[in-house]
Parts: structure tokens; sequence; C-alpha cells
């Protein structure tokens, strides 16, 4: 590179550099609206008898939730479901307020996609059998695939939350 061409570079720099901060920003106040608007919505659902049906396959083909049905209903354990999500949803819009509670909000909706993440390997027709492994079936398996960017955008949440409670802190 010639000289002016790395001055020409250096003289763009905070011009992208602005550029990609706004977009970076936007994104990330994005990633809080969205998953903030995705736990109250999916978290109201659950109170429907529709949506409790809906998760029912999933829920008793998992070892690690089966077992909620022996004590709790169909309906019940649903909205305990929807308790939880909304509880989160509130949580992760918080960070307006406070780094700590989006940072617990971070880290309960990562352990809820870790979890209908595992329904991939228990419920039955996640894959489809006539296009081979790996393929998937539409629903359930592409439905639960999605999962696996909302966990990322999960610890994202509990990152950038743990990031600003630092800077408050230092």
């Amino acid at each position: 590179m010639t000289t002016s061409s790395i001055s020409h570079v250096n003289a763009l720099s905070p011009l992208k550099k602005g550029i990609g901060a706004q977009v970076t920003r936007f994104g990330v106040g994005g990633i809080y609206f969205s998953m903030t608007i995705i736990y109250l919505w999916f978290g109201g659902m659950k109170f429907s008898g529709y949506e409790a049906n809906a998760i029912h396959g999933f829920v008793s083909n998992s070892p690690l939730l089966s077992w909620m049905y022996s004590f709790m209903s169909i309906q019940g354990f649903s909205n305990f479901l929807g308790v939880l999500e909304i509880s989160i949803g509130v949580l992760i819009a918080a960070r307006i307020f406070s780094p700590k509670l989006s940072i617990l909000g971070g880290i309960l909706s990562a352990g809820l996609f870790i979890t209908t993440l595992s329904f991939m390997l228990t419920t039955p027709g996640v894959f489809e059998p006539t296009l081979g492994f790996p393929a998937i079936s539409v629903v359930p398996g592409q439905f639960l695939l999605k999962d696996l960017g909302l966990l990322a955008a999960s610890i994202f949440i509990a990152g950038t939350s743990i990031t600003a409670l630092e800077q408050e802190i230092g």
C-alpha cells in the first residue's frame, strides 16, 4: 500500500467506525427488543389450551421434563412455562434499568433454549428419513433448530449485560 492510500484509508476509518458502531448499537437494541417481544408473546400464548396442547408432544417425550406431567396437568405445566417466559422477557427488557436483571434473564433464557434444543434428540419426527441424515422436518425439526439462534442471542444478552455491569463497577 502506498503512503497516500494508507492516509486515505485512515481518513475514512472514523466514518466506517461510526457507521459500524451505529449499526451495532441498532443490532444490540434489536436483539434485546426482539427477545423481549418473543418471550412476552410466547409466554402469553402458554395460557391458551391451543399452546398447551401444542407443546405436549415435546414435553411428554423429554426425559428432562416429562415427569412434570405426573403432578401438573398439561395446562398447568404450560401456565408455569408462561409465567417463566414472561418473567424472562421482563428481565431482558430490564436491561434499560439494570444489567444485573438482564444477566439473569439471559442466563435463564439460555437454559430454556438448551432444554428446547434437547427436544431435537427426543421428539419423534425431527429427522426426515426419506431424505437421509442430517435432513430435518419442517415441524418439529426446523421449528426446534431456530432455537440455536435464540440460544446465541441469549448468551449475547448475558454477555453484554455482564460487560455493562463491569463498566458500572470499574
